[in-house]
């Protein structure tokens, strides 16, 4: 399959009616519900992640989670696969407060729905001049045509124009050495493409090397500027700091289409800026660092038994680096399974109402019914955390997201019995308790 056809058979339910969503009662163990959160988390943490790496990346958390709690209440004994080494050499990411192995999809080309235009090509849509997070007191937004002018090869780079709901993104990046040139650069950039002045917002940011005659360990200098398109600029900033692009001023442009865009708005614009930055970039280190390419969590476990399964002598405690390994081959957390157990994982609470005879009454489904019921209440929970997740996303920054994440998943799960009896138990969530993580006020 194509990406795109892989990530639509993937796709996962969702309900945002608050209604539903309130008066639903759903028994689950906890495993499942971590798998929920995480899933749901990075689609704002990681918006640049397509629905493929964000189930592995998710499972990857709960199979970690799981094999500490298993080793405190006294099922496994040992270090973890991860901590004997075999996760030694890969990147790693953080979700939800724990640190994962990851591995790079080399070449996992993936969009959403956006369309991606060429300079010259007419019909992108300018939006009305109100930011993003402005637009939701706004009735209407005009748009009008925009002609996309070639810019001018001798200084600027640009990435292609990229349109989703209207909004449309263009990048441009150009070389600069010292903050005093960012405006006459810009003013040059505007008089070469006049309809820039059209735009919504024409964020920057620019990253300087320490002069010659800085002392010794001086920092390299940064700005930003996000006019008006909230946390742009950092945002520019980070893509720069994360493929180590120095003497570098990037201008990112937005045409608002009057559709809030949500976390697809970051994945976006880190789309656009790192494709004008790919004629610019400047290496200064060998440092490994991810961008904004997709990854797959690595599942250590499974690699750890399987090489002990087939080395003979070794054991279980053998570390890594006496075992041959490679990329090719390296065990990961499928996103067909996660989905899998997503889909089977939420059942209805047992009813309480009583018969005229005091007894429950019972009402046999068949099992496509039963089934059917889980894979709505899938999209009921994951709707309620879209929700709670939608409402803090423009007030925390990521990493504040997700070290708030598994406070919020510890405030809801499923009441169980410590130590070994709670083990796979199951228990009550109310949804309308999910809810209650909104932020205050929204």
């Amino acid at each position: 399959m194509t990406p795109q056809e892989q990530e639509k058979a993937l796709e996962l339910p969702l309900c945002m009616d608050e209604e539903r969503i309130s008066q639903t009662v759903i028994e689950t163990n906890r495993a499942p519900l971590v798998l929920a959160f995480a899933v749901e988390l990075l689609r704002h943490t990681m918006p640049q992640q397509p629905l493929s790496s964000r189930l592995s990346l998710a499972q990857a958390v709960v199979s970690a989670n799981s094999r500490s709690k298993a080793v405190s209440i006294g099922l496994e004994k040992g270090p973890s696969a991860d901590e004997e080494g075999w996760g030694e050499g890969q990147p790693r990411v953080k979700v939800m407060g724990r640190e994962i192995a990851v591995l790079k999809r080399g070449g996992y080309e993936w969009r959403g729905e956006e369309k991606v235009g060429e300079h010259g090509a007419e019909g992108a849509k300018a939006g009305s001049a109100v930011s993003e997070t402005q637009a939701e007191t706004e009735t209407q937004a005009s748009s009008a045509t925009v002609t996309f002018e070639p810019t001018p090869k001798s200084t600027w780079a640009a990435s292609q124009p990229i349109t989703l709901k209207g909004s449309t993104f263009i990048a441009r990046a150009t070389h600069i050495s010292d903050p005093a040139q960012r405006q006459v650069l810009m003013q040059s950039l505007f008089a070469e493409v006049p309809t820039l002045k059209t735009a919504t917002h024409n964020a920057w940011a620019y990253r300087l090397r320490p002069p010659p005659d800085a002392a010794p360990g001086a920092r390299i200098r940064e700005e930003a500027f996000d006019d008006g398109e909230t946390g742009c600029g950092e945002l520019m900033l980070r893509v720069m700091r994360e493929s180590n692009t120095v003497d570098t001023l990037v201008v990112l442009t937005r045409w608002f289409g009057g559709t809030l865009l949500g976390p697809d708005r970051w994945r976006l614009m880190r789309n656009c800026v790192a494709a004008a930055l790919a004629e610019r970039l400047r290496k200064t280190g060998a440092e490994v660092t991810l961008g904004g390419e997709a990854l797959w969590g690595l599942d250590l476990e499974a690699a750890r038994a399987r090489q002990t399964a087939t080395v003979g002598g070794y054991g279980s405690g053998t570390p890594a680096h006496q075992v041959v390994t490679g990329v090719v081959g390296m065990h990961i957390h499928r996103p067909e399974a996660a989905r899998a157990y997503l889909m089977k994982s939420f059942a209805s609470a047992p009813a309480q109402e009583q018969d005229a005879a005091g007894k429950s009454p019972k009402k046999v489904k068949t099992q496509k019914a039963v089934q059917a019921e889980k894979e709505e209440n899938l999209g009921l929970l994951l709707g309620a955390l879209r929700i709670v997740y939608d409402s803090w996303a423009d007030h925390l920054d990521a990493a504040e997201l997700d070290r708030r994440a598994w406070g919020w998943y510890v405030a809801v799960r499923p009441d169980v019995e410590s130590g070994q009896a709670g083990w796979g138990a199951k228990g009550k969530v109310k949804l309308s308790d999910v809810l209650k993580l909104r932020r205050p006020g929204s």
